[in-house]
């Protein structure tokens, strides 16, 4: 099997070099090029016949890397992974960089810049190979912020609203999943059930993303604080570096908020958040698998449909990684397989049919 050939492009030599170092000791990857800004590099770049996968600093000389990361995916679409600082510019950068196309992003360390990034280096790694195997589709030529928009999501009966406060969507994302969630969470009407969402992401981007989509939805999104109520028209995103779990507290439920050690090396965890929603929510929950890598929440997702839960997960074609649903599918965990543009317009029907049994 052939190599990963990886093209690193970042305006500091000391991040180019540790980056190669860093990339280069796994066996399964190589470094193939290098570029200080976006100019230098599309001109090396073109000079390579094979690219499978690109990581770009957020911020560059001579160009801007959004806009650079734009006009790649218009002319030579490639897997990205960003490589971000933790300053609220990089936030918002970042996350606008995932809505024009790019795959992952890893942070940069605020202090000891070689130390940290060899920390990282597992996760640098791991991410790469997952881009390597990313969908990747060409973009058509604009790089206008996304707009909200009004979606003909079906709206609910002041009956079945009544009947149904108590059901709760519980959604798993990682790799891809920005966008995923984005594209689900817009669909929704207003008055759609409560929201709990974990998605693989660091602190300070959760807070970000969830104010990002809050200008986007219909529903109100923001970042979980321990205690939330969950409640419709709501969608609590689990904070980084916290896992969320839900509770019963008498006639509703709430979001708890804890730092115990990482499931399947994440925190937030999907699996953490699926195992309580099965426990406290039982048949009152509809469980959505989005894109990610790996297998975080399939055993969560699992227990779910065990207690009586209704499960769905985005298929192959529209995933990025297709890797925590294929392994949701694989445990029986899942109950009907949809394409992205259709989960959530299953799960409002989901929740309207099971208000009415």
């Amino acid at each position: 099997m052939s190599r990963i050939n990886v093209f690193i492009v970042d305006d500091s030599a000391l991040m180019r070099q540790l980056l190669t170092t860093i990339l280069s000791r796994d066996p399964e990857i190589q470094v193939v090029g290098q570029g200080a800004d976006p100019v230098s590099a599309w001109r090396r770049m073109k000079e390579i016949e094979r690219i499978d996968v690109l990581t770009l600093d957020v911020e560059m000389p001579r160009m801007d890397g959004l806009t650079f990361l734009d006009k790649l995916m218009q002319a030579r679409p490639l897997p990205v992974v960003m490589v971000s600082s933790l300053t609220e510019r990089g936030c918002a950068t970042t996350l606008r960089a995932l809505e024009l196309g790019a795959v992952d992003f890893v942070t940069k360390p605020k202090l000891d810049l070689t130390h940290g990034t060899h920390e990282l280096g597992e996760e640098i790694v791991a991410k790469v190979k997952a881009a390597a195997r990313a969908r990747i589709r060409r973009r058509a030529a604009s790089s206008a912020p996304v707009a909200r928009v009004e979606h003909k999501a079906p709206q609910w009966s002041g009956a079945a609203f009544a009947e149904a406060t108590h059901r709760v969507m519980c959604i798993g994302a990682s790799t891809g999943g920005t966008e995923a969630l984005r594209v689900v969470l817009t669909q929704l009407p207003a008055n759609a059930p409560g929201i709990v969402i974990a998605q693989h992401m660091p602190e300070r981007f959760t807070k970000s993303f969830a104010d990002r989509l809050n200008t986007l939805c219909q529903i109100q999104v923001k970042e979980a604080e321990d205690g939330d109520r969950v409640v419709p028209g709501l969608a609590l995103l689990a904070p980084g570096n916290f896992h969320m779990r839900v509770i019963r507290s008498g006639a509703e439920y709430r979001v708890r908020l804890s730092q115990d050690p990482p499931v399947n090396r994440h925190r937030p965890s999907v699996d953490a958040l699926f195992d309580s929603c099965a426990t406290s929510i039982g048949p009152n929950a509809i469980a959505i698998m989005l894109t990610g890598m790996g297998d975080d929440g399939a055993r969560g997702m699992k227990a779910m449909r065990d207690a009586g839960a209704r499960t769905i997960a985005q298929d192959e074609e529209t995933c990025v990684v297709f890797g925590m649903p294929r392994v949701a599918i694989e445990m029986g965990g899942v109950e009907e397989v949809h394409p992205l543009d259709e989960i959530a317009d299953v799960a409002l029907r989901m929740a309207l049919g099971a208000a009415k049994a």
